[in-house]
Order: structure tokens, then sequence, then C-alpha cells
């Protein structure tokens, strides 16, 4: 019985060349599956990778198709060129010599006349691979000249993100500020006088605070290009003076420097509101200390809202510390370790490397005697795929060792932690403090006066 064929035609198809013709997708479908059945090649599946470029094979089609290579459901891989591959040398040269040929999958281009089958064909591979690989590099090298002299003249590097604030006047090259560029002037205002960057987006109607501190820290509001790494002076008409922005980052560090102060709570992160789901936060509340509240009745900060009309109570941060220390022990006095957390890490996942390793020798040398051989041979087949299932138990059991090493690692880390607690807590300062609750704390949900801690299993 002849050995079924059944081809992985791969196509990809990036941006720049979507409409360039013959690299189409419909265009490479039709002249692949023809080349296919031209060769006798009947059954085929196509693998198809839009709007991806081939400097890497991190693309979804291109993983789908490695892996039914390595499960053994393809003896073909056909690409109209070898750059529709990859653009990577490497990347080229890794996808024969350590997928397709070990698993006795022939690859073939049409636009290069190409059949890794045969001697020549590998050879040329090698070669074109070496001059794609060389192409792709000369058109990096002259577009980051090209960039690095354009704005060393003063014009925006185009195309990307354009700062808020400005349009791209793509004739003449340069930013041209808009009817957002007041809002920018305002923003550094607001800023110097004191206000958060949540305030500042309530008050201009900015979406987020992030966008806020992104237009604080851009240097090309005051008139600087920044490219990698270094500094040039624009042609654009700056928003802000420099020394508008130098103060404004003076402002940002002192700022910067209180917060490291006092954003030391402890359950930061871990509290939320039992009534409406919402995250709860501290709240200095005078002179006497700071309160827990929920997120949703706070205004300043509207996406985190889950009910506006939420009646959750507000309560002293340090009441539900302590009621939460005081659950943490007592979770500690009562916990009794599993056996798993008392087992050392054996070389289970070793072994089974090891045979991972040596069916992988096996399978690859079989299929090449198979390759080889002028008459179908049926009991090398059914060893081959007595082989392959082997290899698929194999594989199974090193992903089911290496999650349950994982669990067992960090079942052990929480006894440890858990049998010197309380002897620990007074003596380690608010930064381990943290670290330690979040290991043992999925969340704590507060109810009214009711404080309940989920910890982890």
């Amino acid at each position: 019985m002849a050995k079924k064929q059944v081809a992985a035609i791969y196509i990809r198809v990036s941006t720049d060349y979507q409409a360039e013709e013959g690299y189409s997708i419909d265009a490479q479908k039709e002249q692949l599956s023809a080349y296919c059945i031209s060769k006798g090649i009947k059954n085929y599946e196509f693998y198809i990778d839009g709007g991806w470029s081939g400097s890497n094979i991190d693309r979804p089609e291109m993983q789908r198709l490695i892996k039914d290579v390595k499960d053994g459901k393809i003896s073909h891989v056909v690409v109209y060129k070898l750059d529709r591959l990859s653009r990577s040398q490497k990347d080229t040269l890794y996808l024969i010599e350590d997928v397709f040929n070990p698993h006795g999958v022939d690859f073939m281009s049409l636009n290069e006349s190409m059949d890794t089958s045969t001697p020549n064909g590998r050879l040329m591979l090698g070669i074109l691979s070496a001059f794609a690989q060389l192409e792709r590099e000369n058109i990096r090298l002259r577009t980051r000249m090209g960039m690095k002299e354009r704005v060393k003249s003063g014009l925006w590097m185009g195309g990307g993100r354009i700062p808020f604030g400005y349009d791209y006047d793509k004739t003449e090259g340069v930013l041209v500020p808009n009817k957002d560029a007041e809002k920018v002037r305002q923003v550094y205002k607001l800023y110097i006088e004191g206000r958060s960057a949540q305030d500042i987006a309530n008050i201009l109607g900015l979406k987020y605070e992030k966008l806020v501190s992104q237009i604080l820290t851009r240097k090309s509001n005051y008139g600087i290009i920044e490219y990698n790494g270094e500094e040039y002076q624009g042609k654009h008409e700056p928003i802000i003076s420099k020394d508008t922005y130098d103060i404004a980052m003076k402002c940002m560090l002192e700022r910067s420097k209180v917060r490291a102060n006092t954003s030391e709570y402890l359950l930061t992160g871990l509290i939320y509101c039992g009534k409406c789901g919402a995250k709860m936060r501290y709240q200095k509340w005078g002179n006497k200390g700071s309160k827990i509240v929920c997120y949703s009745q706070q205004i300043s900060k509207p996406y985190l809202v889950k009910d506006p009309n939420c009646d959750q109570d507000k309560f002293w941060s340090d009441e539900i510390e302590n009621i939460v220390i005081r659950s943490v022990f007592e979770f500690a006095n009562n916990y009794k370790p599993s056996e798993t957390e008392s087992l050392s890490p054996d070389n289970t996942i070793h072994l089974l490397y090891n045979q991972q390793e040596t069916l992988n020798k096996k399978i690859k040398k079989l299929y090449n005697i198979y390759a080889e051989s002028e008459e179908d041979n049926d009991v090398l087949l059914g060893t081959i795929k007595e082989l392959q299932s082997q290899l698929k138990n194999i594989n199974k059991q090193i992903e089911l060792e290496t999650n349950t090493s994982i669990v067992v690692r960090r079942r052990q880390e929480k006894a440890e932690i858990l049998s010197n607690i309380e002897e620990l807590w007074n003596v380690i300062d608010v930064k381990q403090k943290k670290s330690i609750l979040r290991k043992l704390i999925n969340k704590i949900e507060i109810t009214d006066n009711n404080v309940h801690v989920d910890f982890v299993i």
C-alpha cells in the first residue's frame, strides 16, 4: 500500500505584501493547490497567517503546522516562496533540519523550484535562506539609517503614534499643534499646581490617568525628538517651554518619593467589597489614620465602579488588618501539611525526558529507513505508529509531572511560611509581610462587619 501523501500548504501574507500581485492569499492558494496536484498530491490542507511578519515563527498557523508535523499528520510542506516560510535564516534552517526532516516531511518551494528530498534542493535551501536573511538585514539597516538622518534634520519619524496635541503633516514631515494642544498646556499647569493625574484626567475629559503621565513626560511637547536613546531638535512648534517641562518633572520626582513612603499598605490589592464586588482601597482619614473604602464610592476612578449605589461601610484599616492577621495565625495553627508537601523532588521528569529523546531518535531512524526503501513496509509503519503512541504517552506524563512538581513546590513553600509565621511576624518589615500575605491569600472580602479571608489551597 502506497504511503499516504498529505501536504500542508503554508501561506503567509504580511501587511506590506497584502496588495502586491502574486502574494495575495487567494493567488497563493490557487497556485500552490495546482502545484500539489501536478506532483500527484491530492490531499492537502491550508495553513494561513494573514498580516504576520516573517521575522520570526511565532505565528498562530505556523505553530499549528509545527505541531501537526510533529504529530505525523503531514508528509509535505509547500510554500509559494522561501521567504513566506521565514525571513530568518536561523528559523528557516530550524524548521527544515529540526522539524520537517526528523519527521520525514519534504519541503517544496514553488518560486525557487526547491525540493528538499533531493541533495541539490537541500544545498539550494542553505544558499537562498542566507540571501533572504542578508536582504532583510540590509532593508533594516537602510531604514534605520534613513530614519536617523530624518530626525537629525528635525523631521518627525512618520507613522506610528502621533503625540497627543499634535497632527502629522506628511507633506512637510513635521508635527503640527492641533485643537488638543491647549489641553496639553492645561495638563502641565494643573499638575504643577498640585493636581493628581486622575484629577487632571477628570477635569479635561481624558479617559485614563495614564494618558496624563504620558503627556507630561513627552519631550516632543517642548520641541525635542527622541530616537534610539538620542535627542534631536525638532522643526515642529513646541506646545510648552523647556522650563515648564523641567518644573513638571521636578514635581513628579518629589511626588514619587512621597508615594514611596506612603504606599506600604499591608492589604493593597487583596481587599474586595463583599456587596458589589469592586476593589477596596486605603484612604487617608485626617490625622487619625486611614480607612478602607469601596471603589464604587470613589468617583475619581469611574472605570473601577461596580455599583454606584453600593452602601458598604468604611472601616479603619488597622482594625481590618488586625482581623486578617489573626485569621492568618489561626489558619497557620490549624494547618496540616499534606503528604506531597513532605516529598522531595525526584528524578522522574529527568527520566521521562531521556525516554522522550530515545523515542524521537528511534522514530527518526525508522522514518529514514522507510523513506529509503523501494517498497512499502507495513511492519515498519506499524512499528513507527507504536513508537509514536508511546511518545504521546510520555509527553502527557511529562506535562503531568511538571504541573505536579510546581504545585508541590508551592505547597512546600506555603507550609514552611506557616510553620513559623507568628515568630517572624514582629521582626520582618512591611514589604516582607505583604509578600507573605500574597503567597497565602487569594482575596479578602468585607461585607458589613464580616471579614472573609480566602486562603490559597
